[in-house]
């Protein structure tokens, strides 16, 4: 059974991966406008895959005798100005993501909620790739500077983007 303490900090992890989703999602639609195909293409994909995050905690909660709670989510608030701004967002909210789980895992240890705890440690790992993949691919757009044949080549290979940070999943 889940503490109080501990399923809200559940659901209020569940809403972030759901806002992470549409932050995605938003990324994703402005690519897809601007013409950048392998962008938009990254983009989707991560926003299913926080979506994913998402689901694995909700049912997470709910096997364990909580509520899950699935809020609304919020209109991003981006700077949709620039693919090299947008990258920029990506890291910074990659580490609010990370320091939300690092709190939660705070929580579930003052609560000596073990199994939630090594739940967790999934998303631990997780979130370290996401970092890292995060800072590899704006040292990319960096590298790339203002070069048009450079952005070409950029966004072609984000269609199949993988990750250069070893898993062990």
């Amino acid at each position: 059974m889940l503490s109080t303490k501990v399923l809200d900090a559940l659901n209020k992890q569940i809403q972030m991966e759901g806002d992470s989703s549409q932050v995605y999602l938003a990324m994703a639609s402005w690519a897809e406008v601007q013409g950048y195909e392998g962008i938009s293409t990254f983009m989707y994909n991560q926003s299913d895959e926080e979506r994913l995050h998402m689901l694995k905690l909700i049912k997470y909660v709910n096997q364990r005798g909580g509520q899950a709670k699935v809020s609304a989510t919020v209109e991003p608030s981006l700077d949709l100005t620039h693919y090299k701004t947008l990258f920029k967002q990506l890291l910074e909210h990659e580490i609010k993501v990370s320091e939300s789980i690092n709190n939660l895992v705070g929580i579930t240890l003052d609560e000596r909620d073990f199994a939630t705890h090594n739940f967790l440690q999934w998303y631990v790992a997780e979130q370290i790739e996401e970092e890292a993949n995060a800072r590899y691919i704006l040292d990319k757009v960096n590298l790339i500077g203002d070069d048009k044949g450079g952005l070409y080549l950029f966004d072609n290979e984000m269609k199949n983007f993988v990750s250069p940070i070893p898993q062990d999943k």
